[in-house]
């Protein structure tokens, strides 16, 4: 194939997520709950003669192309096909940055999807979650192609699960970024002299309904963040006062994501929140196919 390849890279939500213990690596293992949402970055890739990977980013400042995920990506596609072209990202950002909604995970996945499409997919799917694995510990859900997963490890270990039905919801982004590192040293601050965590057993069945999932939703970095950024307690509290369905973080922040059961319901609470609380997004959560950008 030589034409460009246009792409829409989704945002995703963890409806729960649990840190679990800390590896000989330093890194820590997690399990969670992915669902993709409607918002997404859209991405085109363009072929280009030599073996070079240039990136054009429109409405974000992500830092170097040196550093960029879908830049990576394409470059391990590339490496694997024998660097018979180059490529041209344009990567159009709506995803806001750092906000936990996985945007430059997602970037990267489609990279790896629309560059292994340029090349007539040569490089097999299963070798393509290799590649998603060692870029991040979200990539591979969105790799994947799925809506909803159980995930554990790295992120690299999913189940697939039947999609959750769509659902109006509202994101909270508070002026406040979360470093993600210092977020998991917060964890692991706030664990010491804890013990062992217990024992969980997970239905499927609940996880084939929002007011189900709401009950058993939760999130190990709240507790750990909540009490050093009052920002985020405040746009927590404040969602959550909308009597929503499911009200939590996502990621390690600094995004709060409310699910509501109408679009009036979401609309509502959407003009009773202040905007100095922070930016807020209306999105819908979940559903059979992946949205239109």
């Amino acid at each position: 194939m030589t034409g460009p390849v246009q792409v829409a890279a989704h945002a995703k939500l963890n409806l729960f997520l649990r840190v679990l213990a800390r590896e000989a690596d330093g890194f820590h293992g997690i399990e969670t709950l992915f669902c993709r949402i409607s918002l997404a970055d859209e991405l085109t890739v363009e072929r280009r003669d030599g073996a070079e990977v240039t990136l054009t980013v429109e409405g974000a400042d992500c830092g170097p192309a040196e550093a960029n995920l879908a830049v990576r990506a394409a470059r391990l596609v590339l490496e694997a096909t024998g660097k018979t072209f180059g490529v041209h990202l344009t990567l159009r950002k709506r995803i806001p940055v750092r906000g936990g909604l996985g945007g430059g995970s997602s970037d990267a996945a489609a990279a790896l999807l629309a560059v292994n499409e340029l090349a007539n997919n040569a490089v097999p799917r299963a070798e393509l979650l290799q590649f998603a694995a060692r870029l991040g510990s979200d990539v591979p859900f969105f790799a994947s192609g799925g809506a909803l997963a159980l995930a554990w490890g790295h992120g690299e270990r999913m189940l697939r699960l039947p999609p959750l039905p769509a659902a109006p919801a509202l994101l909270l982004i508070p002026p406040v970024s979360v470093s993600t590192p210092d977020a998991y040293r917060q964890v692991d601050a706030a664990w010491q002299g804890a013990g062992k965590r217990g024992a969980v057993a997970l239905d499927l069945e609940a996880l084939q309904a929002w007011g189900s999932i709401g009950r058993l939703a939760g999130n190990d970095f709240e507790s750990a963040l909540f009490g050093r950024l009052p920002e985020l307690k405040a746009g927590f509290e404040a969602l959550a006062g909308t009597q929503p369905l499911l009200c939590r973080m996502t990621g390690s922040g600094s995004t709060i994501f409310a699910v509501y059961r109408t679009a009036r319901e979401r609309d509502d609470a959407q003009l009773t929140l202040s905007r100095k609380l922070g930016q807020v997004i209306a999105v819908e959560a979940g559903g059979e196919e992946p949205l239109a950008v």
